[in-house]
C-alpha cells in the first residue's frame, strides 16, 4: 500500500475543497483513433453540479446531451464510449476524462461535431496542454468525493482489478507483455505526477494484430483503428516500441492513464487506493459499475 500523503489539499490531485471549472473556454481538432474522421471540438466552463457532459452536434442541426457517468458508458472495442438515451455515441473519451480528473477540474461541457474525439498523438499531453493554458477556477461550492468503505474487486481471469480505502485516490499498476516481460507503474494522482508521468504515455498496440484489424475495419466497415499509425499510437513490434518509449514502461503507464478517466465516469473524485493487473477498458467498468452499485462500499463526503 502507497502511504498516504498528509496534503489538506489533495483530493485526487485537486488544489481546493471547492468544485472547479475551466477558466476560459478552448478548441482542438483532429482525427480519431478508430473512425479516423475529423472532428471539432470545443471545451467550455460550466456551473457547479454540471459534471463533465458531451453535447454533440449532428447533422440533422440537433444537438445531444450525454453525460460522462457510468449509467451512460456502452461497451465499443479499445476505447470507452457513451451513449445517448436515442442511442447517439460520444467514443474514445477517457485521455480528456482523465486529464480533467487529474487536473480537478469537475464541470464543463465538451461541444463535438463528429462520433470520437481527437486522438492526437495517442496521449492525454495535448489535454493537459490545452487546459492549463485554459486555466482553473474555483466555484462557490464545496466537491464532493467518493470515500471507499470497504475493498471492491473485478476479475476475468489472470486480469484483476481492486478498490480498497484510501485518503486520496492511489494507483498500483502491472502489465505483461511477450518480449517485454512485467511492467509495473506506482504512486499517487496528483496534478504534478499526472502531466509528468502518465499523461505523455500513449496507445499502443503489436503491428501483427494492429494491421488485420485496420484491414478488417474497412472491409466490413466498423469504425476499429482507421485513425491509428505511427503518429497516434506507439505501434510495438517483437521487444519494441518504433521510436522507443516515451517515459519509462509506457505501455503500462497508459493503462493507468486509461483507468483514471474511466474512474472519473464514477462522477465524483474517488479516495481510494486501486491494484491494477492486466486491466483494460472492460474490466475498468466493470469495477467502477460494481462499486457504484453497493451503497455499502462507499459513502460520499
Amino acid at each position: 500500500m502507497i502511504a498516504q500523503p498528509d496534503d489538506p489539499v489533495a483530493r485526487s490531485g485537486a488544489a481546493s475543497p471547492m468544485q472547479a471549472t475551466i477558466a476560459a473556454a478552448f478548441a482542438c481538432q483532429g482525427r480519431g483513433l478508430h473512425t479516423g474522421r475529423h472532428t471539432n471540438v470545443r471545451v467550455t466552463p460550466a456551473e457547479a453540479g454540471t459534471g463533465i457532459v458531451f453535447r454533440r452536434q449532428l447533422r440533422s442541426g440537433r444537438t445531444i446531451s450525454v453525460p460522462a457517468l457510468w449509467q451512460a458508458r456502452v461497451s465499443q472495442p479499445l476505447c470507452t464510449a457513451l451513449q445517448a438515451p436515442d442511442g447517439t455515441l460520444v467514443r474514445t473519451v477517457e485521455h480528456l476524462l482523465a486529464a480533467l480528473r487529474a487536473l480537478a477540474i469537475d464541470n464543463a461541457q465538451v461541444e463535438l461535431d463528429g462520433e470520437e474525439l481527437p486522438i492526437f498523438d495517442g496521449s492525454a499531453a495535448p489535454w493537459c496542454a490545452a487546459i492549463r493554458d485554459a486555466g482553473r477556477v474555483d466555484l462557490a461550492v464545496p466537491c464532493s468525493r467518493i470515500r471507499v468503505r470497504r475493498t471492491v474487486e473485478v476479475r476475468d481471469g489472470r486480469r484483476s482489478l481492486r478498490i480498497e480505502p484510501a485518503t486520496s485516490l492511489s494507483i498500483a499498476a502491472s502489465l505483461s507483455l511477450s518480449h517485454f516481460g512485467e511492467l509495473r507503474w506506482e504512486g499517487m494522482i496528483t496534478p504534478e505526477i499526472f502531466e509528468r508521468d502518465l499523461a505523455p504515455s500513449r496507445s499502443f498496440g503489436r503491428l501483427k494484430w494492429a494491421l488485420p484489424a485496420k484491414l478488417y475495419a474497412y472491409a466490413t466497415g466498423r469504425p476499429l483503428l482507421r485513425g491509428a499509425n505511427f503518429s497516434t499510437t506507439a505501434a510495438i513490434y517483437r521487444d519494441r516500441i518504433i521510436g522507443g518509449m516515451r517515459v519509462p514502461e509506457e505501455p503500462v503507464r497508459h493503462r493507468v492513464l486509461d483507468l483514471i478517466g474511466d474512474l472519473s465516469l464514477a462522477g465524483h473524485p474517488i479516495l481510494g487506493h486501486v491494484t491494477a493487473a492486466h486491466t483494460g477498458h472492460e474490466l475498468n467498468h466493470a469495477l467502477v459499475a460494481k462499486l457504484m452499485r453497493d451503497s455499502a462500499a462507499w459513502e460520499l463526503i
